[in-house]
């Protein structure tokens, strides 16, 4: 029998994108059923733009303000809205292949099929900055375990009943939500998938002050959720040794410069090794240009994650419902 398709989404202010967001629900070579948009609060013509898109969608086209809501709370209003037995995930600000629902939904035709379905993301970069920045903080596929890869909400299905089973989505985060959904999968032993090939593109932040303010959110959401604590303590400590040799260098020995080198490498490694790859595409001047933002780029995300994680820890010890703290704490 058939499955009934839900395609759900939450929006904000999004009207600079949402026309690239259903033109290509719409061009799906296998179309959802339904699909469902929790509108937030736009006050920038965006639901009035989805409205548009009601006279010519060729699925039925649920839309929903829900004003002031989370993305959390969006989305499981979405699924209460929605019908199917199927529920998959995207978000404004992606582009969808064509083929994207048709691949995200193709290991449920196995024997054994799976009760999650995670796609993948790639980024989508209009600029030099944004094409280094996706480089340097999204996961190549070549990095991923499938058995422990915790799917991002811009790419995912799962059943009705998975979904039910833990709750929904945990409407207390305002970030890092699909993340402590993703734990909370796993944690009652739901069967996943890995689909890379359901692959959408999203846009990098387009300046430095926006990834700013988005990794301080999302270092507040880890703190808020008790995420990877083991993570934020090396950082803590690496940026610390960092700081400390470049001020014995000045104040004892310069040889304490080496410590600064060896503190350096070890934030940059990483980021370096994906950047490499795309560096080989490009041309000279924008590989130096490249080069020069890696280091600012990758500071940037760190100083705004750590000023972040103190004050979602401080939120959590007043606010967080103990029963719902995440299991994570690598």
């Amino acid at each position: 029998m058939p499955h009934f398709v839900s395609v759900i989404a939450t929006v904000l202010n999004e009207a600079q994108a949402v026309d690239t967001l259903m033109s290509s629900l719409m061009a799906q070579t296998r179309l959802p059923d339904e699909i469902v948009i929790i509108d937030g609060g736009s006050n920038d013509g965006t639901l009035e733009l989805l409205k548009k898109w009601q006279g010519s969608s060729p699925v039925p086209l649920r839309i929903q303000k829900a004003p002031g809501c989370n993305i959390a709370q969006g989305r499981n209003a979405a699924i209460n809205l929605a019908q199917g037995d199927i529920i998959a995930v995207t978000d404004a600000g992606v582009r969808l292949p064509t083929d994207w629902l048709a691949t995200l939904l193709a290991p449920l035709d196995s024997s054994e099929p799976p009760d999650v379905i995670s796609g993948f993301f790639a980024a989508d970069p209009h600029s030099l900055f944004e094409r280094v920045l996706g480089a340097i903080s999204l996961p190549r596929l070549a990095e991923v375990n499938p058995a422990h890869f915790a799917p991002s909400s811009r790419s995912v299905a799962f059943t009705r009943q998975a979904w039910l089973e833990v709750g929904g989505y945990p409407e207390w985060l305002d970030y890092c939500e699909d993340l402590v959904f993703d734990f909370a999968l796993q944690d009652v032993g739901l069967r996943f998938a890995f689909a890379p090939d359901a692959l959408v593109w999203f846009r990098p932040r387009p300046n430095l002050g926006s990834f700013y303010r988005q990794y301080y959110r999302y270092g507040r959401g880890d703190g808020k959720a008790d995420l990877y604590i083991f993570r934020h303590l090396m950082r803590y400590t690496t940026y610390l040794a960092l700081g400390a040799s470049i001020l014995l260098s000045i104040l004892i020995h310069p040889l304490f410069l080496l410590v600064t080198a060896a503190a350096l490498a070890a934030v940059l490694q990483r980021s370096l090794r994906r950047l490499y790859l795309e560096l080989s595409e490009m041309p000279m001047f924008d590989k130096v240009r490249s080069l020069l933002w890696l280091p600012v780029i990758v500071i940037t995300g760190d100083v705004a994650k750590m000023l972040g994680y103190p004050m979602g820890v401080m939120w959590r010890l007043k606010h967080a419902p103990k029963e719902h703290w995440a299991r994570r704490r690598i």
